[in-house]
């Protein structure tokens, strides 16, 4: 248990809770964008999140790097409770636990050169780092994301999708984090240019024994990079597992759903214009219905799913699903 614990991040009971449309003269209301999340991924694998938009995947991501409010559970990575820490306490660890966003050319400052953005990490938080030192590490990881070095003297405006990405990712790792978290990471991205950076992520996770979260509307992306997948639905667990198992054998009807309503079989992003139910929007989460949240949308659900919230560990193993009347293992009816 020691060895896991230094080696992993932890979540345990999570909810990210925001209030909405407050004022002086009248009191917000509560959107629950996280209730009661857990998992654990520990170096050298990845942890798939999937989920329609809305569904808490960002809110959970940017919680767990302290960008969104923690309202109960707690966040440990190697041992130490993380969530809680201000801005100032987290400093030291920022350099461990990296993030990737979705947009690449927005998280990338106009004015600064490919250079000074991908040593900015280092002059945060090596400040001790000589400049022949620093200049060293620039070049080394912009030759480990595939880049040439003749382009540090380029700006954001001149680089393509692809490039700004890898740029993107050059930043994250240059600190050598041991944790990698990634929000959306290929999706503005074309399919070519996906393959290269997904690959360029495996060869990274591998060589670095980095623990990675990747988080996706993508199912095809999933699959292919995550060892274990966590499906969210209105801010909650409805089913976690090994991924091929779970994709391959889903047992809660709304990750059914998700696979159906994927552009190809069991793989791409999710087509809103697929039939998904008598209803297409999911409830808001600022008003979730009683017992299971899916219960609205679901063809299986009974008195007990309108009373009960379903248990989130009702299978044995790995495989878990919040189901008060799961699918079939074998015929997923």
């Amino acid at each position: 248990m020691q060895q896991a614990a230094a080696d992993s991040l932890s979540v345990r009971d999570l909810a990210v809770t925001y209030a909405i449309g407050g004022s002086l003269f009248r009191q917000g209301r509560l959107l629950r964008a996280v209730r009661d999340v857990s998992f654990e991924v520990s170096r050298g694998k990845t942890i798939g999140i999937v989920g329609e938009s809305g569904c808490g995947k960002s809110s959970l991501a940017r919680a767990l790097v302290g960008l969104a409010p923690v309202s109960q559970g707690e966040v440990r990575w190697a041992g130490t409770r993380i969530s809680g820490m201000t801005a100032r306490q987290f400093r030291p660890l920022r350099k461990d636990i990296q993030m990737i966003f979705q947009d690449p050319f927005a998280s990338l400052n106009p004015k600064m050169k490919l250079f000074d953005l991908i040593a900015e990490p280092l002059r945060t938080h090596m400040p001790d780092l000589s400049r022949s030192e620093m200049e060293k590490r620039v070049r080394d990881v912009v030759d480990v994301v595939g880049l040439h070095g003749e382009m540090l003297g380029r700006y954001r405006h001149e680089l393509s999708g692809g490039q700004a990405q890898r740029i993107g990712i050059a930043r994250a790792i240059i600190t050598r984090p041991s944790l990698l978290i990634c929000d959306e990471a290929v999706s503005a991205l074309d399919v070519s240019v996906q393959a290269i950076i997904l690959n360029l992520l495996k060869t990274l996770q591998k060589d670095m024994d980095l623990a990675m979260i990747f988080i996706s509307h993508d199912l095809g992306v999933v699959k292919y990079i995550s060892d274990t997948i966590m499906v969210l639905y209105l801010g909650q667990i409805v089913e976690t597992g090994p991924c091929l198992d779970v994709l391959d054998r889903p047992r809660h009807p709304y990750t059914k759903r998700l696979l159906a309503s994927s552009l190809g079989p069991n793989t791409g992003p999710l087509d809103r214009r697929a039939r998904f139910g008598d209803d297409i929007e999911p409830p808001s989460p600022l008003n979730p219905p009683s017992g299971c949240a899916f219960r609205t949308r679901c063809d299986r659900a009974g008195e007990i799913c309108a009373a009960e919230r379903p248990d989130a560990g009702r299978d044995a193993g790995d495989h878990r699903v919040a189901c008060h009347f799961p699918l079939d293992r074998d015929n997923g009816e």
